[in-house]
């Protein structure tokens, strides 16, 4: 007795389920906290396949290419730089707010004192560190995760999938949208930094009158006290800062999925 297995039906089948993971399987490793370095793959694994199997059932799923051909690997490619751009324009964000962090700390005297980023596997000072748990936090606390998953679903039916959606108009918002990095980095320095400099310049004044002053003994605990005061008391505005930029980063995700 010989038994005819037929292929056809369950690679078809397969590549309803494939050809999700690979976009969901780029924006988890690039999502804020779920794609940390101290988040293990097999984590952010089995998430990818679980989002993959509760949202593949549903999303429309047009004629697709075959996975193992020329145009499926260029489809695979183009679902992989999907799932990565709409990690990325929230992962912006985070980058600001350490960079923010950073300049802080650099101006406070505390450059020297730097702390590994699990989550990118580089050395920050420990004020960009601390910006960034902050930021963590108030991304869970608002449901932004929840919200980039809603998002991620949504993007199978504004670019469904096998579909070339890459037009001058989308790349040219993702540059727009990266040079907001700054912006939101400034935001979030510009007071410690500049009550900082205000200390330094009343410190260079005293200096002139007072040559014999000793200005390392006496303005770098000056200054470090003077920032950490700052950013105790604009740790309000700080979080409000946060909470506005994550919620412009998620308008401008599901604004690029309109285009």
């Amino acid at each position: 007795m010989t038994i005819d297995l037929h292929l056809t039906p369950i690679i078809e089948q397969l590549a309803t389920y494939i050809w999700p993971f690979v976009r969901i399987g780029a924006f988890m490793m690039v999502m804020p906290v779920v794609g940390g370095s101290f988040v293990p793959v097999r984590v952010r694994l089995i998430l990818a396949m679980a989002l993959t199997g509760v949202i593949a059932p549903v999303i429309p799923i047009a004629s697709t290419p075959e996975v193992l051909s020329a145009v499926g690997l260029v489809t695979m490619t183009q679902e992989i730089v999907i799932g990565v751009m709409l990690g990325f324009l929230v992962q912006l964000v985070f980058d600001a707010i350490a960079l923010g962090g950073q300049v802080i700390g650099m101006s406070m005297g505390l450059g020297f004192a730097v702390f590994l980023d699990k989550a990118r596997g580089v050395n920050i000072p420990v004020i960009g560190q601390m910006f960034l748990m902050l930021g963590m936090l108030v991304f869970l606390a608002m449901d932004g995760h929840l919200a980039m998953i809603q998002l991620l679903a949504k993007s199978f039916y504004a670019w469904p999938l096998a579909e070339d959606r890459f037009t001058e108009t989308v790349l040219s918002e993702l540059l727009a949208w990266t040079g907001q990095l700054f912006v939101f980095a400034m935001k979030i320095a510009l007071p410690a930094v500049t009550a900082i400099l205000v200390v330094n310049l009343a410190f260079g004044t005293m200096s002139r009158a007072a040559p014999t002053l000793n200005l390392f003994a006496v303005g770098f605990p000056v200054a470090m006290l003077s920032g950490f005061a700052v950013i105790f008391l604009n740790m309000d505005v700080l979080q409000e800062n946060v909470m506005s930029f994550l919620s412009t980063s998620l308008a401008a995700i599901s604004a690029l999925l309109e285009l």
